[in-house]
């Protein structure tokens, strides 16, 4: 089982999917599933965007791209999609529509994944939730923890809400271990004064072999979590630079093989072949 992996995409929703065709392409090298660290950008009602994003829009039109080419069908993309036929699999960020995600997820209540475009390829899983992907000869366990951390009581929409503690505190009364926990915050230890301070009960309670994120503007990073068991991954924003490639460390593919895990960055010999200025007409 392969997993790609990325995070904060910010409405290039297309983007990882064509990254995931060129892996494919160039690798040969099939490709199961895609995970994404939240910071989707699923903004369907341009109305509705946030402060950042309605600045960055100005001068960048794929901030609108989940607008632009996921809410509506568009031929050419449900073609593509089709065939390359693989999902995305995100949690939360802080800029996302939280008012249209929570619609949907009380719409499937009894699912702990949720639809949340036109044509079924993107799903939001739910806080805390255990999740399991499969394929014909392996089972991935993960668990996704969206939105972001606050130190200051806020309850705005961004933030993890009450409903998704609950949920945490569930899990961490499991024995299961899992194979990776998916979020978009980083863990609150320490002493810079952000992140999520769930996740470091979390990540204390609860076995996971991995543990990605993305959100705080790092370069990519590895490390051993504080927990002395999880390795801590920084996936760097799939954001293009001022010479428009991405930055390395965008993009990780995750293999599991006879039941062991192991992690890739994609070279960026690959992921340059997709700039800011023909990433769209690959």
């Amino acid at each position: 089982m392969k997993i790609a992996l990325f995070s904060d995409i910010h409405g290039k929703i297309l983007l990882p999917f064509k990254l995931v065709d060129l892996y494919q392409k160039e690798t040969g090298n099939t490709i199961d599933f895609i995970l994404q660290c939240g910071d989707m950008g699923a903004y369907p009602i341009i109305e509705n965007l946030d402060k950042a994003t309605i600045k960055h829009a100005q001068y960048d039109r794929d901030e609108l791209g989940f607008h632009d080419d996921f809410t509506k069908t568009n031929q050419e993309i449900k073609a593509f999609l089709d065939k390359l036929n693989i999902n995305m699999i995100c949690v939360r960020g802080n800029h996302e529509d939280h008012d249209f995600l929570d619609n949907l997820e009380k719409e499937n209540l009894q699912n702990s994944l949720f639809p949340i475009d036109t044509y079924g390829r993107v799903l939001v899983c739910k806080s805390g939730l255990p999740q399991k992907l499969e394929t014909k000869n392996e089972v991935l366990t993960f668990v996704g923890i969206g939105r972001i951390g606050d130190r200051k009581g806020r309850t705005e929409k961004r933030f993890i809400q009450d409903y998704e503690r609950k949920e945490i505190k569930k899990l961490l009364k499991t024995k299961d271990t899992f194979d990776i926990l998916i979020t978009h915050d980083k863990d609150g230890s320490g002493d810079q004064g952000y992140g999520m301070t769930e996740l470091r009960e979390v990540l204390d309670n609860v076995i996971f072999h991995y543990h990605f994120y993305g959100h705080t503007g790092e370069p990519f990073k590895q490390e051993t979590d504080f927990n002395g068991i999880t390795q801590s991954i920084k996936i760097k924003e799939l954001e293009f630079n001022e010479t428009g490639i991405l930055e390395k460390g965008c993009m990780l593919i995750l293999t599991k093989e006879n039941g062991e895990l192991s992690v890739e960055i994609v070279d960026q010999n690959l992921t340059n072949k997709m700039t800011k200025f023909n990433w769209k007409s690959q």
